[in-house]
């Protein structure tokens, strides 16, 4: 086999913040961590930049994949790498635009294509998004951030891969709306609890149970979003300005498909989610937005108030748009690769299946040439690779 070259790199750049959001660091200097792969001794023109909210993604199967197949491959890990308490998606975009401004400027890439594996996904959305159509000036806190004077290059196209529609969509879904009281957590209502046996309502779910339990999952987030609005107000009333708080969210596990089959069906394995078992991962250490700060929870978890709304951010960009769904994902389930293929607001877009394809391509390893094929031809047909 090729020899592949794994490059490590730092991106730095700077910015005015009230305090700092991250671990470490030099004054208002930003340190972007990525990593460039490719086969030995080859040079290329165009280039697939993989990045995540929280980044770590470098040795993922498929980004590996990728560059075995003679794609040069960067990954962007923002500075919130391994790390979601108090990200903000504002400060991630900053950090990819940085990331692509020095694969133009630097490493002299001429065509570079978004590879928005999961949660990257919604990131990549927001990032042309913005690239295309500057309007944040603020995050959604009211901190002053503008990703309008950036001058964020747009990308000529962008891989939808196992993607999520946003991590605030994804959260309200998977919530668990038999939580009343943000301050007794483990005191739930029977009647949404899925997890309960004594809930009366069992699977395959009604029509109206299911509107009813995503009605209350919705509800909850506001009502988190409520709170974080009027902790930040009392704050700032109090001329603390620059203060955060920090606090958990139990309870983001609780989806009706991890628990009926029948709900977005697919070739995933049932009654599981990526996390193990759905009811220990519902209260588990490792959970969407089970830490988090006022900031950061209305950036990327709010379900009215974040920016990265996944679906509204496709439906502005002009790019081609390639959506890859892995039937078999304990993850991202086959309704949001179909909603963000639907989203997108032009036709030059397509959309595949891998069937049996689980989210990493861990268990299924030998589908991996097929999502590999499917990117490969895409690109070469746009013109996109070398």
């Amino acid at each position: 086999m090729a020899e592949l070259i794994r490059e490590p790199y730092l991106v730095l750049h700077q910015e005015t913040s009230g305090f700092k959001d991250v671990y470490g660091g030099a004054g208002e200097t930003v340190v972007v961590e990525c990593m460039r792969i490719a086969l030995k001794d080859t040079t290329a023109k165009s280039v697939i930049v993989f990045s995540h909210p929280i980044g770590s993604g470098a040795f993922l199967p498929l980004v590996s994949a990728l560059a075995y197949a003679g794609h040069h491959v960067i990954y962007c890990n923002p500075r919130y790498r391994g790390n979601d308490t108090a990200l903000i998606m504002e400060k991630c975009v900053a950090d990819l635009g940085a990331c692509l401004k020095h694969a133009r400027e630097k490493l002299g890439y001429e065509t570079i294509i978004l590879g928005g594996w999961s949660g990257g996904g919604s990131l990549s959305l927001l990032y042309q998004d913005q690239a295309e159509n500057p309007s944040i000036t603020h995050t959604p806190a009211g901190d002053a951030y503008d990703l309008t004077a950036l001058g964020l290059p747009p990308v000529q196209g962008i891989m939808l891969l196992a993607a999520h529609i946003s991590r605030a969509m994804t959260l309200t879904e998977w919530i668990d709306p038999s939580i009343l009281d943000e301050s007794a957590p483990f005191a739930r209502s029977p009647e949404l609890n899925i997890y309960d046996p004594a809930n009366p309502n069992q699977p395959a779910y009604t029509p109206d149970y299911e509107a009813r339990y995503r009605a209350a999952q919705i509800a909850r987030n506001r009502r988190i979003t409520d709170w974080v609005k009027q902790t930040l107000e009392d704050l700032r009333k109090a001329g603390e300005i620059n203060a955060e708080r920090a606090f958990t969210v139990h309870g983001t596990m609780a989806d009706l498909r991890w628990t009926d089959p029948t709900q977005d069906p697919s070739d995933r394995r049932p009654y599981s989610c990526y996390l193990g078992e759905p009811k220990v991962a519902n209260d588990g250490p490792v959970g969407l937005a089970r830490f988090s700060t006022l900031r950061s929870w209305l950036s990327q978890w709010g379900y009215d108030t974040t920016n990265a709304t996944g679906l509204g951010n496709a439906a502005r960009i002009s790019c081609p748009v390639l959506v890859i769904n892995n039937t078999a994902d304990l993850a991202c389930t086959p309704s949001h690769a179909q909603r963000l293929f639907d989203a997108v607001g032009h036709d030059d877009k397509e959309h595949h299946d891998i069937k049996d394809a689980d989210h990493y391509y861990i268990e299924r390893p030998d589908l991996l040439p097929e999502a590999v094929r499917i990117c490969t031809d895409w690109l070469q047909r746009k013109r996109f690779a070398d």
